[in-house]
């Protein structure tokens, strides 16, 4: 059965592999794709979307410009995870693609009332679109089938402050207003795919060779923490090389940071999730965002307990087989990957 969902990303390397993934699956039908401010400014996050459905010969799917920034605070971007750009060393070709005239909030509302009580909706990226869409009209978390959210970090350190995930970081107050409108009033919980789990998912350049092997892409290159920084693939393969170009960068970046040559697919997995959830284990809990803490602004909490005397807002993934996640992320975009190199 054809799955419709509603992507929204800051895109990003990690986004990109997701974008891949999703563009790979011949049974989901990408209704719209939601470009929010995030990894890299929003015009960057748009053009690397565009970018992406162009090589993938997909530019039936609108993709949307979201705010210029969060809901209150000062955009805060990452360059230096995902590079200038926000895909690495890749040089994505210019698309002749444009982006939509609907913003990215009315294209979530004009998602879910199209397809009302089917669609799914995916954010790897801060919440600020969906916050505002939900401001505009707040009935939409309830026409939704289903949300997976790629955000925080409940028993393990943040990556962006000493507790504070990324996404929820750029936006917390998006996160919280998001948070606050599901769980309830026939609102389906999100799924959480926390770093708890996130960082499970780690790519090694044994992935790549795998996957370039898989493509059928030549030749097979093997990437090496002694490898000079920056060099540049040679794949005949455009997908390949353009994934082994942004994921050159990834894993230099891991490693200057003492995470080790490897690389965290912390959107994959969770694009993978929103059309199985049965892929991983879950756990309900009452999730909230801190929003004025000096040392702990963007931090999310979750009462598993009950100790807040509420009801459970979201399921928070907890488990999953990585080997089997990465066997099935390889296989499916080498397949995309095949049919793309046979037709450029």
């Amino acid at each position: 059965m054809t799955q419709r969902l509603f992507f929204d990303c800051d895109t990003g390397i990690d986004d990109s592999v997701a974008l891949l993934y999703l563009l790979a699956r011949t049974d989901v039908d990408i209704v719209g794709i939601a470009s929010t401010a995030g990894n890299v400014p929003v015009d960057v996050v748009a053009a690397n979307n565009l970018a992406w459905l162009s090589l993938c010969e997909r530019g039936e799917i609108p993709v949307h410009r979201g705010p210029d920034g969060p809901l209150v605070a000062p955009l805060m971007t990452t360059e230096d995870t995902h590079g200038p750009l926000g895909v690495g060393y890749a040089e994505l070709p210019t698309s002749d693609l444009v982006v939509a005239d609907t913003d990215a909030p009315d294209a979530w509302l004009d998602a879910a009332q199209a397809h009302d009580g089917e669609l799914v909706g995916l954010v790897t990226g801060p919440l600020t679109s969906l916050a505002t869409a939900i401001r505009r009209d707040p009935s939409l978390p309830r026409r939704l089938r289903r949300l997976v959210i790629m955000g925080g970090a409940f028993h393990v350190h943040g990556n962006t402050t000493p507790v504070a995930e990324w996404n929820i970081a750029v936006d917390p107050e998006a996160a919280a207003e998001v948070f606050a409108a599901f769980g309830v009033d026939g609102a389906p919980a999100p799924i959480v795919c926390p770093l708890d789990l996130t960082e499970t998912v780690a790519l090694l350049p044994d992935h790549l060779v795998r996957l370039a092997a898989a493509a059928g892409s030549s030749p097979v290159e093997y990437l090496d923490p002694t490898d000079e920084p920056g060099i540049r693939s040679v794949a005949d393969n455009p997908i390949v090389r353009h994934l082994v170009d942004a994921m050159r960068f990834y894993l230099e970046f891991h490693d200057a940071h003492d995470e080790g040559y490897l690389a965290h697919l912390h959107d994959p997995f969770a694009a993978m999730v929103a059309l199985d959830p049965a892929i991983a284990d879950t756990l309900p809990a009452q999730v909230g965002v801190e929003l004025t803490g000096a040392l702990t602004r963007g931090m999310t909490v979750a009462d598993e307990r009950g100790m807040w005397g509420g009801t459970p807002n979201a399921r928070i993934a907890t488990a999953t087989d990585v080997d089997a996640v990465f066997d099935h992320l390889i296989e499916t975009i080498a397949s995309l990957a095949r049919q793309i190199g046979g037709s450029a």
